[in-house]
């Protein structure tokens, strides 16, 4: 079943601001969250497809994306729509309203781990395909010691005496909806239920230690600077239960003094000597490919662009790639021996442009000023 427009899912305009769609998504949260509606047995899937449409839009670089190229491009960018990471409804009421629950309670889940940035530069010429690169980045993991719990190996670790062991201390409240539970971490145990005799001595009993970590990102082909890849889970370890953070890697595209970028489209130039202009001829041209012979034909003026079909780049989601723009820099000397002067001026005659006067030794203060051309 092909995806809704998520601005359609939400129901606002393309033109709508954050504010606005975190406004629409706080009211889809309230009326299809599956603890008021339990009537509806659709209102889960349709939570979860409010969600998947806040995640995109509520992201400048996700939703720019999604306008110019759609569901597809979402995928192609290395993007999951759908696989938001969110390991509960709870998950996403802390992530929209910072943590604590919009209705008064509906039950709070352990502190997800945060997420983690990147950067990783590749060449222009690499944009043609798909790359994959290795990037290395401090992260904060389980302890491979004491495995999280805190504990070290081989000693005791006793039930919280204030949660009896479950991690939450919950608190009953009424509210518009009626009488709710509401669940928060226990504040002696950091939520989970047991209290090591023996802190570990390569955490310190925190259960988790900050390392270096090294992860493999996919590049497609077609990517911009600046664009960013989601690695899911790949971030910060969160407390014990939570979820893991994410990894957002930023991509770098060198420049290339050689071309200049639109989307699919790159610009170079040529210099082409000006009797090759006029007579016509061949001038080599650099592309991504190599270089390539590029036809002048005769009478060629200087400005012109020769276009190059399929030696763009390829955009994002896959398909043809885009032209190169080849604009002819036309090449005038200025070092002239006598013979090659006097063979021009053969050749200005021939044309008609030789100085009606027949003088061709008037002075430089004599000689009409020519302005550029604008």
């Amino acid at each position: 079943m092909a995806k809704r427009d998520y601005y359609e899912v939400l129901g606002v305009d393309r033109g709508a601001s954050d504010g606005d769609i975190k406004k629409a998504f706080r009211r889809l949260a309230r009326e299809l969250h599956p603890d008021v509606n339990a009537h509806d047995p659709a209102a889960e899937e349709k939570f979860k497809e409010a969600a998947e449409a806040y995640e995109v839009l509520s992201d400048g670089e996700r939703r720019q994306t999604y306008d110019r190229f759609g569901h597809d491009g979402l995928r192609s960018g290395g993007f999951t729509p759908g696989a938001t990471g969110f390991g509960s409804f709870q998950d996403i009421f802390d992530a929209l309203f910072g943590g604590g629950d919009p209705f008064g309670g509906f039950g709070a889940a352990p502190a997800s781990g945060a997420d983690v940035g990147a950067v990783v530069e590749i060449g222009l010429d690499e944009v043609l395909e798909d790359q994959t690169r290795e990037v290395s980045f401090e992260a904060v993991s389980v302890c491979d010691r004491c495995r999280g719990n805190g504990a070290e190996p081989g000693t005791p670790i006793e039930t919280c005496d204030r949660c009896d062991g479950t991690g939450q201390i919950r608190e009953v409240s009424r509210s518009i909806f009626g009488q709710v539970v509401r669940a928060m971490p226990c504040d002696k145990c950091g939520g989970d239920g047991r209290i090591p005799e023996t802190p570990c001595e390569r955490c310190g009993g925190a259960g988790r230690v900050s390392e270096m970590r090294t992860w493999e990102v996919d590049i497609p082909a077609g990517i911009e600077d600046g664009q960013r890849v989601r690695i899911a889970g790949a971030g910060h370890a969160g407390a014990p239960g939570g979820r893991q953070g994410d990894l957002y890697v930023e991509i770098r595209v060198a420049s290339d003094d050689r071309f200049a970028r639109q989307g699919t489209e790159l610009i170079s130039s040529v210099e082409v000597p000006v009797t090759t202009a006029i007579t016509g001829g061949e001038v080599f041209a650099p592309t991504l490919d190599g270089e390539l012979s590029v036809e002048v034909p005769a009478g060629t003026q200087h400005g012109e662009v020769a276009v190059l079909s399929g030696r763009g780049l390829p955009p994002l989601r896959g398909g043809r790639r885009g032209d190169q723009h080849v604009v002819f820099e036309l090449v005038v000397p200025t070092d002239l021996d006598e013979e090659q002067r006097e063979a021009a001026e053969r050749l200005a005659e021939a044309l008609g442009h030789h100085d009606e006067t027949g003088d061709s030794s008037a002075s430089p203060a004599e000689s009409p000023r020519v302005s550029p051309r604008r």
